[in-house]
């Protein structure tokens, strides 16, 4: 059962700025993100995108936790998943997610992240 939907869409130009501040990267993603995406601006725009997507799920924002909470992974399909931490996978708990579907699209200009957040228990 879907329980929750998240849409992101960022300009490719903003995160290049925001690339330029120090610390920007160490703030929003994880080492293992970073790893992944080295310093394609694309590719981060899209990790971020999919984050802002994913608290939109939770219709809370990022309220009671960290964007680092919620990393974005691909396989080597490309295809991306999400790993939920800490306040993130606190919340996910407590709303019954227990899937989050994922996918990302993007031109140069733009990236556009769409999450769904699915539960597997039935309510009542």
């Amino acid at each position: 059962m879907i329980v929750g939907v998240g849409v992101d869409l960022i300009e490719t130009h903003r995160i290049q700025k925001a690339m330029s501040r120090k610390g920007f990267l160490e703030k929003y993603f994880t080492q293992q993100e970073r790893e992944l995406v080295k310093e394609n601006v694309e590719k981060i725009a899209g990790n971020f995108a999919s984050k802002e997507a994913v608290s939109k799920v939770f219709s809370t924002g990022f309220v009671g936790f960290s964007p680092k909470d919620i990393e974005v992974l691909r396989l080597e399909s490309g295809k991306p998943y999400v790993n939920l931490y800490e306040g993130a996978k606190k919340l996910a708990q407590q709303q019954n997610i227990t899937n989050i579907h994922l996918s990302i699209s993007n031109t140069k200009e733009y990236v556009v992240a769409y999450a769904v957040g699915e539960s597997m228990k039935k309510e009542g």
